[in-house]
């Protein structure tokens, strides 16, 4: 019996637990098809960079095309090592929190050129305001590790001081943003930052990341809005690693072809890139910090990758997609792809990569023990109870100085 009642679409994933995952429906552009435009460019101008996409290294493990970044072999070979390096992390920690050691816990696996090459293709000087899993900007940047593990199991040489969730790193030192756990405040944090750096009259850019599911929060629009109408120096990226938590892209994505096209929508410079591909991130992160440096206005970039573990160590990501979609994924690993490379170039070879690997799983091991040293999660020591009334206010309001007096401290 036919209805006048109205019919709601609700957004479904491609493939459940259980389904045999088939990535043929994604229109994948060959290695070298994108056009770099100049710097220059009006943003309504790069519709076919965020239809299309960005991608440097074909299946033969080759550099092609105009956005080749042409590396020198050295700078590929400390891109790998920071990658891998990365991923060596993760899983030591990963493990160490299934050991009680740590509360949380959220690994970048399958992201890493994200934040490491994107780290490397700018400025140690210019603000990056990160979401999490872009731990790889702080190694790309020599954040200490013992320091990083000292955070994460808030002993006494956390530099947040118990105040933060694991992996929700700061590094004031190292122009590296504190994360929030609240997704998306830091979209319009670095549009601020970036105006506030142009009106000092400094060149200094300003970088800022997010996931595919941020992009349907309020602060993802006003930051866009912010961006275009002032010309800011600063580049958005949503990396869109297909799920949000254990909602998949279709829920946030809408009518929209892609990712990238939410930022023609601002007059924004917009475009997507392989993320699993090492030079096709460092080339789009080098082009939009040169445009903004030179005054040419923001640039809006989707990374479109695979997140391919479980968003946290509190999912379980086999109760929203098959267990065998992330080895389907037809974008491959950041890391072997850039190893391959090299490997093709005549620069790297299986046996080193092992040394490699042999060697910062050593590093990480031996970083974790000399973090235990400065005190454990269960047993101390810990930051001292004082600090809790600090690091907020310059002038302490009269209540935090009467709890204090309270507690006797």
């Amino acid at each position: 019996m036919a209805t006048n009642e109205p019919r709601y679409r609700v957004p479904v994933p491609n493939f459940r637990p259980g389904d045999e995952p088939d990535f043929s429906h994604l229109n994948i552009p060959a290695a070298g098809d994108a056009k770099r435009p100049s710097v220059d460019v009006e943003g309504r101008e790069t519709t076919a960079l965020a239809l299309g996409m960005v991608r440097v290294l074909d299946h033969n493990h080759q550099a092609v095309g105009e956005w080749n970044p042409e590396l020198d072999p050295d700078v590929l070979r400390e891109g790998l090592r920071h990658m891998v390096l990365t991923r060596v992390y993760d899983e030591r920690m990963q493990k160490l929190q299934r050991q009680g050691k740590m509360s949380f816990y959220m690994k970048s696996t399958g992201e890493e050129a994200v934040s490491v090459a994107g780290a490397m293709a700018l400025k140690n000087s210019d603000m990056v305001f990160p979401s999490y899993r872009q731990q790889g900007i702080l190694f790309a940047r020599g954040r200490d590790i013992v320091d990083m593990m000292c955070h994460c199991i808030s002993n006494s040489k956390d530099n947040l001081k118990g105040r933060q969730l694991p992996v929700h790193y700061t590094w004031a030192e190292g122009n590296f943003f504190s994360i929030s756990g609240n997704l998306g405040t830091q979209f319009p944090q670095a549009v601020g930052w970036a105006m506030a750096a142009r009106y000092k009259s400094t060149d200094q850019v300003t970088a800022s990341w997010i996931g595919d599911g941020t992009t349907a929060e309020g602060d993802f629009h006003g930051a866009l809005t912010l961006a275009s109408t002032y010309k800011a120096p600063v580049i958005l990226n949503v990396v869109n690693n297909q799920f949000a938590i254990s909602t998949h892209q279709n829920m946030a994505i809408g009518e929209a072809p892609t990712f990238a096209m939410k930022g023609l929508g601002y007059g924004i410079a917009s475009m997507r890139v392989d993320g699993n591909d090492f030079l096709a991130v460092y080339a789009a992160m080098q082009w939009a910090a040169e445009r903004a440096r030179n005054g040419h206005g923001p640039t809006y970039v989707e990374y479109f990758s695979y997140r391919a573990d479980a968003h946290s160590t509190s999912d379980d990501p086999s109760g929203y997609r098959p267990k065998t979609e992330a080895r389907a994924w037809p974008l491959g690993d950041p890391i072997e792809r850039l190893k391959n490379h090299l490997i093709g170039l005549g620069e790297w070879d299986e046996e080193r990569h092992e040394a490699l690997d042999k060697e910062l799983n050593e590093l990480v091991v031996k970083s974790y023990k000399e973090a235990e040293s400065f005190g454990t999660l269960h047993d101390g020591p810990l930051s001292p109870i004082p600090s809790i009334f600090e690091d907020v206010f310059e002038d302490q309001d009269w209540r935090l100085i009467r709890q204090r007096q309270d507690l006797g401290v």
